[in-house]
C-alpha cells in the first residue's frame, strides 16, 4: 500500500527529506519502521534505541497502530516546551 511519511526536526535532518511517499508491505507502524531501518543508514535515526515519537493520521500512536492505504505517518523526536 502507498503511505505518506513525514519527518520532523532532527529526524528530518538525519534522513535528508521532509516527506516521502512509499509503497509498503507493512501493516503496522512497527513493520513500517522495520522497513525503513532496513532501507539504509540514513534511517538509523529511527532505531528503537533512540527516542522517536510516531503519529498516524495526526494522532500520537504506538508501534501496534495499523496502517491503512493512503495514511499519513509522522516520525519526530520528543519535544519539550517551556
Amino acid at each position: 500500500m502507498l503511505v505518506t511519511i513525514k519527518y520532523f526536526a532532527s529526524v528530518r535532518e538525519a534522513i535528508g527529506c521532509a516527506s516521502e511517499q512509499r509503497e509498503t508491505a507493512a501493516t503496522s507502524l512497527a513493520g513500517l519502521r522495520d522497513e525503513l531501518l532496513a532501507a539504509g543508514p540514513a534511517y538509523a535515526c529511527l532505531s528503537r534505541e533512540r527516542a522517536v515519537r510516531m503519529a498516524l493520521g495526526q494522532m500520537m500512536s504506538d508501534e501496534a497502530a495499523l496502517l491503512t492505504p493512503g495514511c499519513e505517518v509522522a516520525f519526530f523526536p520528543p519535544v519539550t516546551g517551556g
